[in-house]
């Protein structure tokens, strides 16, 4: 389940995927708002394997 939280880092690791200025949304590039979204994602992806660790280490 750890392995969910290299995500983020795979994601946001090859800058050139996402250095673009189009398409704009609310305003902001593209570049901005593809690594703003990735912050509820990484904390919904933490939550999970926090979860799933805490649920693994009560069933001992």
């Amino acid at each position: 389940m750890w392995v969910l939280l290299l995500l983020p880092f795979v994601g946001l690791l090859w800058v050139p995927f996402y250095n673009h200025m189009q398409p704009e949304l609310f305003g902001f590039p593209f570049f901005y708002w593809y690594q703003l979204l990735w912050v509820p994602i990484t904390s919904f992806l933490t939550w999970l394997c926090y979860r799933a660790i805490r649920k693994r280490e009560e069933g001992r």
